[in-house]
């Protein structure tokens, strides 16, 4: 077996429609610079609220990718 190792970042998503479009946002961004993501774990939920209204999800990522050094 290959040993690897991994870099561990947090990310924030925000979406108007739901916590789990928030995630999927934040994945999506993510991986147009960051390479070879392999996992992600929600650390925490939230919302902004105006007029009495929710208007945004938050969610919070810590997502790991194969860290390959320099």
């Amino acid at each position: 077996m290959t040993e690897s190792t991994y870099k561990i970042i947090e990310l924030v998503g925000v979406s108007r429609i739901s916590w789990e479009d928030a995630a999927k946002n934040a994945v999506e961004v993510a991986t147009k610079t960051i390479k070879d993501m392999r996992v992600a774990e929600v650390v925490k939920l939230d919302l902004t609220i105006e007029d009495d209204k929710v208007s945004t999800y938050r969610t919070r990522l810590k997502a790991s990718f194969k860290y390959l050094g320099f």
